[in-house]
């Protein structure tokens, strides 16, 4: 590999991990805010939204430029792809932070019912997915990536919970209703950052095992292993 060639994988990797802490902070701040009632909280996530923006058009552009002077192949390859889509997964994160910040800013009564329904059910597995999917990539971890797929489910059925509790919640006081309508918006961008955490995860496990797992049920995951047999072949020339 050539010394310039290098350093741009290098310095691509860094760019993802600065965006997953920030992305990473933007979620536990949302969450926050939607739990305590923390405006200023809320108020953060949204003026970084656009600090969040920039830094995607960064690695994007930092891709497509790799990619254009380079002929990368098998690791470096596998790199690249696995960096635009987790670029991809981390902007969408960020702007459901946003979104959730912003619903708190517009409506700060859905505070009080997120509360009643008991929200921190959903929001402290979804934030410990978002975590653990960036460790994984950090750390080329494919065990830590595998263990939260499953967790995709437990996040849906908690979804589901918590839809059916407000819903019943609105019918038995119709004066909730307006702060109801917002908070199933809430709920429904938690749930979207599970997937997101899950999307990353599958894209770790391929770039380190060289392996696809999406649209695969949790039973058919007990093959992977954290061995780099596979990758290891596959990167020959």
């Amino acid at each position: 590999m050539n010394r310039p060639f290098e350093e741009d994988l290098d310095k691509l990797r860094t760019r993802l991990i600065r965006m997953g802490s920030l992305v990473e902070e933007q979620v536990e701040f949302a969450l926050r805010a939607i739990r305590e009632g923390n405006i200023e909280l809320a108020r953060i996530v949204a003026e970084r939204d656009d600090k969040v923006d920039k830094l995607d058009l960064k690695i994007d552009k930092q891709c497509q430029r790799i990619f254009a002077l380079n002929q990368p192949v098998a690791s470096d390859l596998r790199l690249l792809l696995a960096a635009i889509k987790i670029n991809n997964e981390l902007e969408r994160i960020g702007d459901v932070a946003a979104e959730v910040a912003g619903l708190v800013l517009r409506m700060p009564d859905i505070v009080p019912l997120a509360n009643d329904i008991g929200i921190e059910r959903i929001t402290d597995p979804v934030y410990a997915m978002i975590k653990s999917s960036l460790d994984a990539f950090i750390n080329n971890d494919p065990e830590t990536a595998r263990h939260i797929l499953p967790t995709d489910s437990t996040i849906d059925s908690l979804y589901d919970e918590l839809q059916d509790e407000l819903t019943h919640r609105m019918c038995q006081d119709p004066q909730a209703v307006p702060a109801g309508a917002k908070l199933v918006i809430a709920l429904h961008d938690i749930e979207r950052l599970g997937d997101h955490a899950t999307n990353i995860a599958e894209n770790v496990i391929f770039l380190v095992q060289a392996k696809l797992v999406r649209h695969r049920s949790a039973s058919d995951l007990s093959d992977l292993s954290d061995s780099s047999d596979a990758s290891n072949a596959s990167d020959q020339p």
